[in-house]
């Protein structure tokens, strides 16, 4: 029994820390009765935008890249609904079409020169330039910056 459990453990352990790989698709966006899949390799031909900010959650100023949410909605012809965000685990919140422009979020994979894994909030992690501006530091805005996020439905 003790050999099952420590078995069980390790295979958790692994599955936290697993990193997306480059043909994997890390993030579903279903807009209506169209879905569109995206492997991180994906998310990067759309254009890297890099945000240096501190975050509630981490120590220190951090480097995240990612595409921004502007970019992604225009790639699927998305311009008007709210977005419901949900993680791995099913943890899911609401972020409207406002937020998504250019000095808004990105939905980041890279955090400090590397691909996010389960354990390191990733793979994907929608995240606000937080330093840039007043309006990116208030609760709402933090209960926006979902992490472990794997899908976006457009309501």
């Amino acid at each position: 029994m003790r050999s099952l459990l420590v078995a069980v453990v390790a295979l958790f352990a692994t599955f936290c820390s697993a990193i997306a790989s480059e043909g994997e698709v890390v993030l579903t966006l279903r807009n209506g009765d169209q879905t569109h899949e995206f492997t991180v390799e994906d998310l990067r031909n759309l254009g890297e935008r890099e945000v240096v900010t501190e975050t509630i959650w981490s120590d220190g100023e951090q480097r995240f890249v990612g595409v921004s949410l502007d970019r992604l909605m225009a790639e699927a012809g998305v311009s008007e609904g709210t977005l419901e965000a949900a993680a791995v685990n099913d943890y899911a919140v609401e972020i409207p079409m406002s937020d998504a422009r250019p000095d808004g979020p990105i939905v980041a994979y890279m955090r400090n020169g590397r691909l996010m894994s389960l354990r390191d909030k990733g793979p994907l992690w929608v995240i606000y330039p937080y330093d840039s501006a007043l309006e990116f530091r208030t609760e709402e805005v933090y209960s926006r910056s979902i992490w472990q996020l794997n899908r976006i439905t457009v309501k």
